[in-house]
């Protein structure tokens, strides 16, 4: 009976931990499409803590904030009111951040001051703290990019502090669907497929990122076509996979769609090729339900010329898609333990 507390505990905390980290995504996903991720020019690891409490403190914010690109080029004569508006994205971003890592590592000590963690385990979790605090910092490093000579942030940092998230999740997650009994990869040929697809997942989450980034998604708002042409007419295919397309915003969005096509491609193939023989089915229905969900939102996304409640959500959707994957993986693995035990 204590075993099964234990366990319960450890589950109630991954499980809170990986639903607080898609909160998280989701309000950072936000305030960046609300435009204020610039609001508070300064890190603030423990002084930011609390909001502004005056007129005074307000006002030296925003003073602060009139002298970055942003303020000069873009919000020039911009009221305290909006300021307050974009501030309060940032702040409930950054302090729900901290409460997260809190709310994961306190337990994590206590758990392992009780000996309710396997040594094994420990260094696993302990992995993932430290991707929080590099995560904390990446966040930072983002958000200077944005205060010296750009109006906005570096959509590469954008996109490591995205895909970090991501990864985070990705671990906790997997530590969810394992706290009965640890599910150890085979590395067969089942396993190898659905690790290459969650890689496919990843990379096309970055390049969401980089669509979000450079703002991609304004320049050709119809689909399937890229206005009236499938290539757009500034696409040069010879220079496709090259570094300045990396930051060419129509090549940023050419590629993000490639991307979605050839995930919807390979997961059909690897289904009806090799799992639907095996008798694999059930788990895949939950990729291809999130799949459908992920392109609708994609297209009605873009076609709504980004509109950041469609936006927002489409970003959740990666979130979805990658965690069916991630139950695949582990159906799959527990299947096969089954058979070789």
């Amino acid at each position: 009976m204590l075993q099964i507390h234990q366990k319960k505990d450890i589950f109630l905390w991954l499980l809170s931990s990986c639903l607080l980290l898609i909160l998280l995504i989701w309000v950072g996903g936000l305030t960046r499409l609300t435009g204020s991720g610039l609001s508070i020019t300064e890190w603030e690891l423990f002084s930011g803590i609390l909001p502004p409490l005056n007129q005074n403190k307000w006002n030296e914010y925003f003073d602060l904030y009139k002298q970055i690109p942003e303020y000069k080029k873009i919000n020039y004569g911009m009221s305290l009111s909006e300021f307050k508006f974009i501030f309060w994205w940032e702040y409930i971003h950054r302090v729900l951040a901290r409460f997260l890592v809190l709310f994961y590592i306190i337990p994590f000590v206590y758990f392992f001051l009780k000996n309710k963690i396997k040594k094994n385990e420990t260094y696993f979790f302990l992995l993932i703290f430290i991707f929080f605090l590099l995560q904390g910092f990446m966040g930072w490093y983002m958000v200077k990019s944005g205060l010296v000579s750009d109006t906005d942030v570096s959509h590469y940092r954008l996109a490591a502090h995205l895909s970090l998230a991501i990864i985070i999740y990705c671990m906790i997650f997997w530590s969810l669907l394992n706290y009965k009994k640890k599910i150890f990869l085979n590395y067969k040929i089942a396993t190898i497929l659905i690790l290459f697809l969650i890689i496919l997942i990843l990379v096309q989450i970055i390049w969401g990122a980089f669509t979000s980034g450079l703002n991609a998604g304004l320049l050709y708002q119809t689909w399937p076509l890229m206005n009236e042409q499938f290539i757009a007419n500034d696409v040069n295919i010879k220079n496709i996979i090259s570094i300045e397309s990396l930051s060419n915003p129509s090549y940023v969005q050419l590629l993000h769609r490639l991307l979605a096509y050839f995930i919807i491609l390979y997961t059909f193939s690897i289904y009806f090729f090799y799992f639907r023989r095996m008798n694999i089915t059930k788990p895949f229905k939950l990729i291809f339900s999130a799949i459908c969900i992920q392109v609708v939102l994609g297209i009605f996304t873009l076609i709504s010329n980004l509109n950041i409640y469609l936006a927002s959500l489409h970003q959740i959707g990666s979130i979805l898609l990658i965690s069916c994957t991630i139950y695949t993986l582990f159906y799959v693995n527990k299947q096969q333990n089954l058979i070789d035990s």
